[in-house]
């Protein structure tokens, strides 16, 4: 397989739009799933979570893996190859084959599964087609600033994400489906913190890959998981009379 920077760019470009077409779709209303859903009491047409997850977040995982694995010759040696597998491939080896088998959320409708699935399938054929056969960098780019910089962001957003998971985790005893006021860490200044942790963590793995792919996946992941965190944000504040008024949605101090 070659590289075509043609259909780098198309769908690169087709990643973008959808980020803003998922803006516009869920600024206002959230999407109906977890918290937000107000039909659980219809069990047809839904996955048990721990089920759904997996089945969601494996393309993203499998996909690179399976472009990394039929490359000729089959060899970490590039560093695009070796940033997608310690990186992207990273990331989504722990959201494939750890993540569900903890996770305590609500059966998943199988309707927002069917896209979420297409969403890895495409979104890692692109960041996996780009970094092994289209990616070029010099010797020197792991001793480059936007690589180093990149790195401890994506390093502290995916520190922040695991954290935050566990202590959503930790709300809730095994077979309970209420929420609680989520404490400590992060959630301490804002209500979307794993959101936070990811979006910052994406926004690292662009910096450090420095790839057209890569920041438009960031741009997605923002205009998909930052609209849910000010839903969490008016649904906390709506549900607990308690609930800290200092905190922020998403951004600590600001937002």
């Amino acid at each position: 397989m070659q590289c075509f920077p043609s259909l780098v760019l198309a769908l690169s470009s087709l990643l973008g739009a959808l980020a803003l077409l998922q803006l516009s779709l869920y600024l206002r209303v959230p999407s109906r799933y977890g918290k937000h859903d107000e039909r659980l009491c219809r069990p047809r047409g839904r996955l048990p979570a721990r089920c759904a997850w997996f089945v969601q977040e494996l393309p993203s995982f499998l996909v690179p893996a399976l472009l990394l694995a039929l490359r000729s010759p089959p060899r970490l040696e590039p560093l695009g190859c070796r940033l997608l597998c310690c990186l992207f491939c990273w990331h989504y080896f722990y959201r494939t084959f750890i993540y569900p088998f903890f996770t305590r959320g609500r059966p998943f409708p199988l309707q927002l599964l069917f896209f979420g699935t297409l969403f890895c399938i495409y979104n890692g054929f692109l960041q996996g087609y780009y970094l092994i056969y289209c990616a070029e960098y010099p010797s020197d780019w792991c001793t480059d600033i936007r690589f180093t910089s990149g790195l401890l962001l994506f390093l502290l957003g995916m520190g922040i994400n695991i954290h935050s998971d566990l202590l959503l985790r930790q709300l809730r005893k095994p077979g309970e489906v209420t929420y609680k006021i989520p404490q400590g860490g992060l959630f301490t200044y804002v209500s979307g913190a794993n959101y936070f942790g990811e979006i910052v963590e994406w926004f690292g793995f662009a910096i450090a890959t420095w790839s057209l792919p890569a920041f438009t996946f960031a741009f997605f992941t923002l205009c998909c998981i930052g609209p849910r965190a000010y839903h969490h944000h008016r649904y906390y504040l709506k549900t607990f009379t308690d609930y800290p008024k200092s905190r922020k949605a998403l951004i600590p101090f600001v937002f």
